[in-house]
């Protein structure tokens, strides 16, 4: 007898790639998808996981696996999906010999990314096929499928989740794990070697058998119709799909699994049999504007956003038109978003605001030092981006106008893609300096490893890549390593390199306060030595209030005992008065 438990979307995810025979998994660490490694690795016995430099690499290792004869996927968010684009597209050419699934989450309403773009846009320019769960037990069981229709048709499969789908629970059935025979490899030239000749012939390929899925699609039972009054039709999928349940229940809904390509046979009969058809989906109008290019008449983005997520009320009030008596919400206090008690990087970032020298940012928790009282970062773009952009800066501008400037970018995100751009900057001769912020961890996403830090996604020991031998072997000559927590040495540090007519990069190597959880030493105020001059509040720790006469407190449950107050303090009001393993 199967057993019933309650999971998250992710944990969903991981434990139907498991059930499905999956063998190798890659990823790159990102909200809303990170957990779903986290979770795959629970079941290292059967399969191998790993985390990879970045999603290209990551999709690679997956098509690599695929082509052995095994099935493989790759996981990351949405942006990431940008990055593994290349390996993408041309896969899709390819096809598969063992099941391959790519797995996107997408961020609708921006929790914990910098666009709010919509995978199943880029499925389409590559011609993939897109699956879409729109629960935790969908979630398992239609990542099965996704590798079993893979297979069938030969085609790389994109599965769309979303951050509501990702971290909500519902209940999932759990079943054995099915162990697939692992497929022959043959060698195929045509098939495997996309050089021009060889894609001509297999795009011709592709195209067939997306119209055979297409066809397929009408029948497919992860596309099903729930008829009810035909008054009102609904045609939806993934998250929106419980909206509609919630806010409709009289109307009669097409639910797609497979959201492309469309059943056009199924669409068209559906829509024939309902008064008034809506399309309803979250982001861009990908259903809406094929239904619609069909001849068919619908309304979506004429009464919807296409800006983040949905909700039952938004439904009840574009479609029925309701006045809904719903009362306000309690004004909580603002919480502005901070770097963490005892972060390192806020001791640079004091010392870069003091210097007032701006920051090229990057993707990562230290880009939290763009808001006050920091106010450092000047620009976020994307992974590696700090460093190009800060290359094209002196570029346009030259070597004195980035005197006051620098890239800052952290250890994980460096492995990711901004080596490159530091090949770049010696490669075309550039000025600038780089500010690696190495604190041993990938922080923003939860902690993982990565390349440099001396353990794999599945526990084990490993090589650390040397951050600084790596930064000297791309021909870097000033390579200055300094602690994070010493703001005397980065200040020296900043202004000794930034004078430099050549490349310099900066490691700020001092491990993130949350890795260690151990008792740390606690600080004090003494009231009767400060002088109320703030300079203990300029670097904006959480940790630390001004009190109504002026003077400061520190909050010992928040204090993790990093010191940079009492290095401040010129009057010896501030106190270390518990030591504790550090």
């Amino acid at each position: 007898m199967s057993e019933k438990v309650i999971m998250l979307g992710n944990e969903a995810i991981a434990r139907g790639a498991y059930e499905a025979g999956v063998k190798v998994s890659a990823a790159y660490p990102g909200t809303p998808s990170t957990e779903i490694s986290e979770n795959l690795v629970k079941y290292k016995d059967s399969l191998y996981c790993e985390w990879s430099p970045n999603e290209k690499v990551a999709t690679e290792v997956a098509i690599g696996a695929s082509v052995s004869g095994v099935r493989a996927m790759s996981c990351m968010k949405h942006v990431g999906f940008n990055v593994a684009a290349d390996p993408t597209y041309t896969v899709s050419y390819m096809g598969v010999n063992g099941g391959l699934v790519i797995v996107v989450a997408d961020d609708p309403g921006l929790y914990s990314s910098q666009n709010e773009q919509d995978t199943r846009m880029v499925a389409r320019a590559a011609q993939l096929p897109v699956i879409e769960p729109s629960d935790s037990a969908e979630a398992k069981e239609f990542i099965k499928i996704a590798f079993d229709l893979s297979e069938q048709f030969d085609r790389p499969f994109v599965y769309r989740t979303t951050t509501r789908l990702a971290h909500s629970q519902g209940l999932v059935e759990l079943n054995e794990r099915k162990e697939i025979e692992d497929k022959p490899y043959e060698k195929n030239i045509r098939k495997n070697v996309m050089m021009p000749g060889n894609a001509k012939l297999r795009h011709v390929e592709i195209e067939k058998r997306n119209q055979e899925l297409a066809e397929a699609a009408n029948t497919l039972p992860i596309n099903r119709v729930e008829m009810n009054d035909t008054k009102i039709g609904v045609i939806t999928s993934g998250i929106p799909y419980q909206y509609v349940k919630e806010a409709l229940p009289e109307a009669s809904v097409l639910k797609l699994g497979l959201v492309n390509p469309l059943p056009r046979k199924l669409i068209e009969d559906f829509a024939s049999k309902v008064d008034t058809l809506y399309v309803v989906e979250e982001l861009d109008p990908v259903i809406e504007t094929q239904v619609k290019s069909w001849g068919i008449k619908a309304i979506g983005k004429e009464i919807f956003t296409v800006q983040g997520e949905y909700s039952a009320n938004m439904i009840r009030q574009a479609i029925l038109k309701e006045e809904l008596d719903i009362s306000k919400p309690a004004e909580a206090p603002g919480r502005p978003p901070i770097l963490c008690p005892g972060c390192p990087h806020r001791g640079v970032y004091y010392v870069l605001n003091k210097l007032k020298i701006h920051a090229a940012g990057d993707i990562g928790c230290y880009t939290l030092g763009a808001v006050a009282p920091l106010s450092v970062v000047d620009t976020t773009i994307c992974m590696g981006a700090s460093i190009s952009s800060l290359h094209g800066m002196e570029k346009a501008k030259g070597k004195e106008y980035i005197k006051n400037w620098v890239a800052v970018i952290g250890d994980s995100t460096f492995l990711h893609t901004g080596v490159n751009s530091l090949m770049n900057m010696m490669y075309n001769k550039a000025t600038g300096t780089v500010i690696i912020l190495d604190n041993s961890t990938t922080g923003m996403t939860g902690h993982q490893d990565h390349a440099a830090t001396g353990k794999t996604l599945q526990g084990d020991p490993t090589y650390a890549i040397d951050i600084p031998a790596l930064c000297r072997t791309i021909g870097v000559k000033n390579v200055v390593e300094v602690n994070a927590r010493d703001i005397q040495a980065v200040e020296k540090a900043v202004k000794e390199e930034i004078a430099k007519d050549e490349v310099s990069v900066i490691i700020t190597k001092t491990p993130c306060v949350l890795l260690d959880k151990s008792k740390k030493p606690l600080y004090q105020t003494h009231t009767d030595k400060c002088k109320k001059c703030g300079m203990c509040m300029k670097p904006g720790c959480p940790a630390m209030t001004k009190n109504a006469d002026g003077t400061i407190s520190i909050d010992d449950t928040m204090c993790t005992g990093c010191g940079l107050c009492a290095s401040l303090c010129k009057f010896d009001a501030i106190e270390l008065v518990k030591e504790g393993d550090r």
